[in-house]
Formats: structure tokens, C-alpha cells, sequence
């Protein structure tokens, strides 16, 4: 059973290999600015869920010849009613440090998967949501964080899994949500096409 994962998110890949399941990366061609801006105003669950659905569409489209299940997802984080991406630029991570620490958000990731097994694909999605409380870190260890580069590309600025951890203090709901992607929510929609989870597990 193949999955094709469309993002090129290293912690994404990395989440599904710990869990056994070897995807084949297929990065998405999606202007999620311009799709954001021709759908209007959305919660911030019904962002992530739109922006994962086209891109595991834009996969689909574009490699027609793909014979499995095709991933794809998106997160924003939430503070105060206002979603909050990938910064980009360390004065955009910085602003939003100074904003979020010692308080806490939440943390958006929709998926969206294609049964593309058949000559009629089928597709549904979860969104998974977890409160995230932020520890207080220091101005210099903030400015140490974001010469690392990490947070530039990561949406709310921080990761759990990497070299963030050490600056969130708790996490309420599924870690998984936080990375990127919920194993759980994916092990649910795999479900409703009549698929068990260690169906996907890489055997040698």
C-alpha cells in the first residue's frame, strides 16, 4: 500500500517513518496566498483543511499515473483570533516570539487524502487542533533560536521536535498536531477507505 505525501516537510517525513510507513515525497505546486485570497475569510480550521486539500489535488493532477493514497497538509497556528503562518524573515519570527511566549495558542493542521487506488478517486480530511503554552525564553535565547534558521519555515515560528522544544512548556492534545501532522487523524481517514494502519507499515 503506497502513500504519497505532498509536502516536502522534513518533520512530516519524519513522523511517518518513526511511525513504519515510508512515503514518496511529491512536492505540491500550490499559491496558497492567491487560493487564500479567492475563498475569502475562513476559521482557521477551514485554512489549513482548503490549503491541504489542494495540494493533494495538485499531486493528483499533476502525476495522473500515482496509484495509492495521496497526503496532503497544511498548519497555521491561532493566537488571539489571528492565524499566524511561516514567518520567512527573522524580524517576522521575532515580532511573533514577542507576542506568543508565555502565553498560550493553538495550533491547526488539516489533512486531506485522495484514494487515487481506483479509476473513480475518493478523498475526505480531518483537521486536528492542540493548545500549545509557550515557557518564557529569554531575548537571547530567542535571537540564538532564530539565527538557527529554524523557525523561519515553520508555521507559529517554533517547533516541538527539534531545537523549539526546549521553549514550549506543554501541549494539550495530540503532539502530532503540533509536528504537522496527526498520526491519529490520518490513521482515521485511512480508515474510512478501508484501511488499516500496519497495511502502510514498510516490511523488508
Amino acid at each position: 500500500m503506497r502513500l504519497y505525501l505532498a509536502s516536502t516537510s522534513p518533520a512530516r517525513l519524519k513522523t511517518l517513518r518513526a511511525a513504519g510507513v515510508e512515503p514518496i515525497v511529491v512536492p505540491s505546486q500550490v499559491d496558497e496566498d492567491a487560493a487564500l485570497l479567492q475563498a475569502g475569510p475562513l476559521s482557521p480550521a477551514d485554512t489549513v483543511l482548503l490549503l491541504a486539500r489542494l495540494k493533494a489535488e495538485a499531486v493528483a493532477a499533476a502525476n495522473t499515473e500515482l496509484s495509492g493514497f495521496i497526503l496532503g497538509c497544511d498548519s497555521v497556528f491561532e493566537l488571539d483570533g489571528v492565524i499566524y503562518g511561516k514567518p520567512h524573515e527573522p524580524e517576522v519570527a521575532r515580532s511573533r516570539w514577542a507576542l506568543q511566549r508565555g502565553r498560550t495558542g493553538t495550533l491547526h493542521t488539516g489533512h486531506w487524502v485522495i484514494d487515487n487506488r481506483g479509476a473513480a478517486a475518493t478523498s475526505n480530511g480531518r483537521v486536528s487542533s492542540a493548545l500549545v503554552e509557550f515557557a518564557h525564553p529569554t531575548d537571547d535565547e530567542i535571537e540564538a533560536y532564530i539565527a538557527t534558521g529554524e523557525p523561519l519555515e515553520v508555521a507559529g515560528a517554533f517547533t516541538i521536535d527539534s531545537l523549539g522544544g526546549p521553549f514550549v512548556k506543554s501541549v494539550e492534545g495530540d503532539p502530532h498536531t503540533v509536528v504537522g501532522l496527526s498520526l491519529a487523524a490520518l490513521r482515521e481517514l485511512l480508515l474510512g477507505f478501508g484501511v488499516q494502519w500496519h497495511e502502510l507499515w514498510e516490511r523488508n
